[in-house]
């Protein structure tokens, strides 16, 4: 019998990385440089929170000895990701579409 957790905790830290950190910098960074209407600052309020409860979430599952615990987790951790992703980036394109 094949362990499902192995590959399970690669794409989940991937997925932090790529759909998470990289997309909260991205925006952070826009909002920084003032490339975006100022509204778009708003959605890092409740987007970074987000990225960084998935962050915590993905180490805890990688981590863990139990592996349902784990992969309970880690399954989190990537809803919390998409959850910030549509927040994010959804709300940054959102508000450039109504402000033009």
């Amino acid at each position: 019998m094949t362990n499902a957790l192995g590959p399970l905790r690669l794409y989940a830290g991937l997925a932090v990385v790529f759909f998470g950190l990289v997309p909260a910098v991205m925006v952070s960074l826009l909002v920084a440089g003032g490339n975006t209407p100022s509204a778009v600052g708003y959605t890092l309020i409740g987007g970074i929170p987000l990225v960084l409860a998935a962050v915590v979430l993905a180490v805890r599952g990688m981590t863990g000895a139990d592996q349902e615990l784990a992969a309970r987790r880690l399954y989190l951790s990537m809803a919390l990701v998409a959850g910030a992703d549509v927040l994010m980036l959804g709300g940054n394109a959102l508000i450039r579409m109504g402000s033009n």
